[in-house]
């Protein structure tokens, strides 16, 4: 698969339209963003004035973070081509690859489908970027199912590495692996989801953003500390292990019974252990200690697999500044003497 000669095409020029386009421009493809509203001409051109210095304001704070030269701000813009559909209806019959980013309303989807697959090379990949459909859902409305796909993107879609891939029960392996290439090619990190409201990370900080939200209301912290918490504390520790890997490092059995002090204290059983925690307790799978948990450990150098994790912890701390190097004796003796006066005073 010769990922820079692939055209890209992409339905709906909102905000996800936008950041994926930059996304692929920014990697050397050739990029056409088609909005599908109903406009007259002063207004699609307003649209499109208005979609590219987007891009360009986004490129200029990478330029500003010395991620690359300001001058390639004008280099990447010109790859993003911003057409309307109804201008051009056979535009489509160009596209390698479209993906659909459309505002989620199944039934202006269907309809843009439709018009989008009568021009469309049977060949050709489609990939909608939708949080909410089901993948089985949107392929109804698609021509040869085997090449259509769901591709969650996560905002700011140019900057967030993962996308979530989840095939319908009609996606050919072929079209799986061309969309994994195509994705890897850009430096991202896909993972294949199976059709599931939610997808994975949705599901994940729904609930952990819900939790916080009762904090608040609950008077347990402040809005400050509570959010200075989760990034500090939950966000620096997960982004370096998975909370799943972070299970079998703790122990299934820690997070069992601080799950049940949890349900009871707090009187609720959205702090229940789960069903597989549970497992996990019966059959002594509890994760590290016993070399088996969620991971197979048998095989691992366990000190070498915690010495290579708690390095990337460690640099990443020192990257944000959370490590300070050891002060001298020196430096000991001398802010104990003033302790000790300041106490003698």
């Amino acid at each position: 698969m010769k990922l820079g000669n692939k055209a890209i095409f992409i339905a709906g020029a909102g905000r996800m339209g936008r950041g994926i386009a930059l996304t692929f421009a920014y990697h050397g493809f050739q990029v056409t963003l088609i909005d599908i509203k109903n406009r007259n001409h002063e207004e699609f051109e307003r649209l499109k004035s208005i979609a590219l210095a987007e891009i360009k304001s986004q490129l200029k704070i990478l330029a500003l973070s010395n991620v690359f030269p300001n001058e390639m701000i004008d280099l990447i813009v010109g790859r993003i081509e911003v057409c309307h559909m109804d201008h051009q209806p056979d535009i489509w019959q160009e596209a390698d690859i479209v993906f659909e980013a459309l505002p989620e309303i199944l039934s202006l989807k269907k309809v843009v489908y439709r018009q989008i697959c009568s021009t469309l090379p049977k060949e050709t990949l489609i990939a909608s970027t939708t949080s909410s459909f089901s993948v089985n859902t949107l392929a109804e409305f698609v021509t040869h199912k085997d090449r259509f796909i769901n591709t969650h993107w996560l905002n700011p879609a140019y900057l967030i590495p993962l996308v979530e891939v989840s095939p319908s029960i009609e996606t050919s392996d072929q079209s799986l692996k061309e969309m994994f290439q195509l994705l890897e090619g850009i430096g991202k990190v896909p993972i294949k989801c199976e059709p599931s409201p939610g997808f994975i990370v949705p599901r994940i900080q729904a609930l952990a953003m819900n939790e916080a939200s009762r904090l608040v209301k609950e008077g347990v912290a402040s809005i400050e500390d509570i959010d200075k918490a989760s990034r500090v504390g939950f966000g620096l520790r997960f982004a370096v292990l998975g909370l799943l890997e972070f299970i079998d490092w703790g122990g299934a059995d820690t997070l069992y019974h601080a799950s049940n002090y949890l349900k009871d204290s707090l009187k609720s059983n959205r702090f229940a252990p789960s069903e597989m925690i549970e497992e996990k307790m019966k059959s002594g799978d509890i994760g590290l200690k016993v070399k088996k948990g969620f991971y197979h450990f048998e095989e691992t150098s366990l000190d070498q697999y915690q010495l290579e994790t708690l390095q990337k912890f460690i640099d990443l701390l020192q990257h944000l500044g959370f490590i300070t190097s050891p002060k001298d004796i020196s430096s000991v003796k001398e802010d104990l003497n003033k302790e000790i006066c300041n106490k003698n005073s």
